[in-house]
């Protein structure tokens, strides 16, 4: 059947296969990773581009002063093989050479990596750093993933029906398709309604960091137009140059990565002349990966899931021992919370209101595990991974903070807590797919109500829902909110339930793994992919 299918290229800019390979920044290459390892394992047809970033993303460590700071390395990897192919692509003016290499290593499709890292290349440091750079260096990289991408499948003989540009970088890919059809006699316009065929694209934020612009006169100068004119250029993307709105003007379908996402994607995007529809397909994780074995039951009875998942709690409080000295208690009520530091994201909300947990606290009912890394140019999410270590200090016995944020940790954390916290300001948490991976191993989500949670939500049955879906106009008066509901869900329902009711609470865990387990895999989302998106 696999052969019938579309093939698929599927272009992004970070992939998360493995935490020996850093070749990704947060939650967007995790799931470019998990795409990848459910292609293989569901035989469809589906490559993978992107750069081979010579030195990942950022090493992030706490500071003797409790501040992060950001280290960098160099990477090599044996297992990548050599394609012997290279590309080239004019980057203000130069020839500049990216070498592609093949990585199968992980149980994944063909993932095809371009490296301008090469002797005598005039811009060698263009698949340096990911997300290291802004304006003519974001540009380079962006036009060695999508215009030197295309050029190195067709180099390749990989035979393409669909492009998938998952999220904004990619969309040069778009351009370069537009060049060659007008190279070989088209119009612009059949050219550039040739190219929507073969085109589709997945918004991912509503956060407007997530949907970068560059100004026409920036990509001229660098040659991301390939040949295309200002006016040209201005019709795809606006100027200035929007990465989403080209996207959705450069694709027959587009989908946001949540049910309600797809609704804030095109609330956000309406205005947008001649740009295409914009359908909901919910993210999903893969689930060997993500999904303790332990944990996949099935269970002859609640006692024995209880017993797997206390026999994976323990290990997750060795691994924090490993990790920062504090040894927490297996029998208290552990939460987690593991995601980038990003402001939006309110990984110190719990802390509000300080008064309202210290007792808790003090005596170690509530042990909170934090860890995540904010990007290295953002002084406000630092200032809350800050917080957080500042408030480790400040409980010693139950607050901890693990530094270096990877996928390691997010496994041993989705795996071991008893519940997830999520606490995003809405509708700004697209899709959030720790939570599923937390839920699919018996931890109870405690979320507010955006992202994936609002489609699994059953209060008190397989976690608990944090507000309402009320969204105040103040970032003020949404934090209040939010803080107060939160603590409502946690001293009134969530401690005496774990302390009081162990019964419910194997139920929940029950209910929170049986009703996430298919509906949030990666491979739902693939088949809905084939469905809604390749074959629209």
């Amino acid at each position: 059947m696999a052969n019938q299918l579309p093939r698929v290229a599927y272009f992004c800019m970070e992939y998360g296969l493995d935490n020996s390979f850093k070749q990704w920044a947060g939650g967007l290459g995790i799931l470019a990773g998990d795409t990848l390892k459910g292609a293989h394992d569901n035989g469809l047809p589906m490559v993978g581009v992107g750069l081979n970033w010579k030195h990942g993303y950022t090493d992030q460590r706490i500071g003797r002063d409790g501040r992060p700071y950001d280290s960098f390395h160099d990477y090599d990897y044996p297992w990548l093989k050599d394609t012997g192919v290279t590309v080239t692509v004019q980057v203000r003016g130069n020839d500049v050479r990216a070498k592609v290499w093949l990585c199968d290593h992980f149980g994944n499709a063909p993932l095809f990596l371009l490296d301008t890292d090469l002797a005598d290349n005039p811009e060698s440091w263009i698949t340096g750093q990911l997300y290291g750079g802004f304006g003519d260096q974001r540009v380079a990289q962006e036009m060695i993933l999508g215009i030197g991408g295309v050029r190195a499948l067709q180099a390749l003989g990989v035979e393409v029906d669909i492009y998938h540009f998952n999220e904004g970088h990619a969309v040069l890919a778009g351009l370069e398709l537009i060049r060659q059809k007008m190279a070989a006699g088209a119009s612009f316009e059949d050219a550039w309604q040739a190219t929507r065929r073969q085109v589709v694209f997945t918004t991912h934020t509503p956060v407007p960091e997530g949907n970068e612009w560059h100004p026409i006169e920036r990509l001229l100068y660098m040659g991301a137009n390939v040949g295309l004119t200002y006016e040209q250029l201005a019709r795809i993307g606006g100027s200035p140059f929007n990465m989403t709105v080209a996207g959705l003007r450069l694709a027959k379908c587009a989908n946001g990565v949540a049910q309600l996402h797809g609704e804030t994607a095109n609330r956000m995007w309406r205005s947008v002349e001649g740009r295409c529809e914009i359908r909901a397909i919910t993210n999903g994780v893969h689930l060997p990966t993500w999904v303790d074995p332990r944990m996949a039951g099935p269970f002859n009875s609640l006692e024995e899931m209880w017993e797997a998942h206390m026999a994976i709690k323990r290990e997750t409080i060795d691994f924090i021992a490993e990790r920062t000295g504090v040894r927490l208690d297996p029998e208290n009520l552990l939460i987690g919370f593991s995601r980038r530091a990003a402001p939006y994201k309110r990984s110190d909300l719990i802390f509000r209101y300080e008064e309202r947990v210290r007792g808790l606290l003090e005596q170690g009912k509530i042990q909170i595990v934090f860890s995540g890394k904010a990007h290295p140019h953002d002084d406000t999410g630092k200032q809350i991974v800050h917080n957080l270590v500042t408030m480790a200090e400040q409980y010693p016995r139950s607050v901890v903070f693990i530094e270096n944020y990877d996928m390691e940790i997010a496994a041993a954390l989705t795996r071991g807590c008893d519940v997830w916290l999520n606490n995003p300001r809405r509708p700004q948490e697209a899709c959030g797919t720790s939570g599923m991976k937390a839920a699919m191993n018996g931890v109870l989500n405690a979320s507010i109500l955006d992202g994936w949670w609002p489609e699994a939500a059953q209060h008190g049955v397989n976690g608990w829902v944090i507000g309402d879906e009320v969204v105040p106009e103040s970032v003020a008066e949404q934090d209040e909110r939010d803080a107060l509901a939160l603590y409502r869900v946690l001293l009134d329902e969530i401690v005496p339930t774990y302390y009081e009711n162990r019964q419910k609470w194997l139920e929940m865990m029950k209910a929170s793994i049986e009703t996430t387990r298919e509906r949030f895999s990666v491979d739902r989302m693939l088949r809905e992919y084939w469905e809604r998106l390749y074959t629209a």
